[in-house]
């Protein structure tokens, strides 16, 4: 996460879209009051700014608009502009899969993913209960449960969405490979029917909302 006071906005990093990247390009131009949380080395030094402030949720690189009351006023949140990344469904639930298979700290989905193949591990329940409650708009969701209108950027259409972000800011944006994945880039031969069927119900409002489909992994968009 990012909030600039200086540039009026507020990056909300929703995990495994691509964030990463587009933080490492903001906090290259980032003003000095900055607030940067998160585990980039210029977020690791500035920690300070932050650290120990008693906020209403969880502060860290994925926290919602929800979680900043207390590091931020309420009205201080709406006047800034979210911003957030977003992916194909179908994709980021192979990606947040491997992804998992490599970690080493103790958390639930690293073990499930650890010890079962990726089916089993988008049919279970824990699975589906997070793809279900956290479509991209909950990051954006106030304390009041009302969704703050924000600047969303598709990681596949990155330079046409990011216009609208890049006039705000005054200044074009590139973005550098981070956390890139070995993996083949086509995720479809990772699903079957029904875990393909799957993902569309479990992810549908983000599906209909940004117009993904199955099938965009024909044009192999970036991994």
């Amino acid at each position: 996460m990012i909030i600039s006071r200086a540039r009026r906005y507020i990056f909300v990093h929703i995990p495994k879209t691509g964030g990463t990247a587009l933080s490492l390009a903001l906090e290259a131009r980032a003003a000095k009051d900055d607030i940067l949380i998160g585990d980039t080395p210029k977020a690791r030094r500035r920690a300070g700014r932050w650290k120990g402030v008693k906020a209403a949720g969880r502060l860290w690189k994925h926290s919602t608009l929800a979680d900043l009351p207390g590091l931020l006023t309420e009205d201080e949140i709406a006047a800034l502009q979210p911003v957030a990344m977003v992916r194909n469904p179908w994709d980021r639930a192979v990606s947040y899969y491997h992804w998992l298979r490599e970690q080493s700290f103790a958390h639930p989905a690293v073990g499930l993913a650890k010890t079962h193949d990726f089916s089993t591990f988008l049919n279970h329940g824990q699975t589906r209960t997070a793809l279900r409650l956290w479509p991209y708009g909950a990051y954006l969701r106030r304390r009041d449960g009302a969704e703050q209108q924000a600047i969303f950027i598709r990681l596949e259409h990155f330079a046409e969405d990011a216009a609208p972000f890049e006039a705000h800011l005054g200044f074009r944006l590139s973005l550098p490979h981070a956390n890139a994945s070995p993996r083949a880039r086509d995720w479809r031969p990772h699903y079957s029917d029904a875990d393909a069927a799957l993902i569309a119900d479990l992810c549908a409002e983000d599906i209909a909302r940004f117009g993904y489909g199955f099938e965009d992994a024909a044009g192999l968009a970036p991994s």
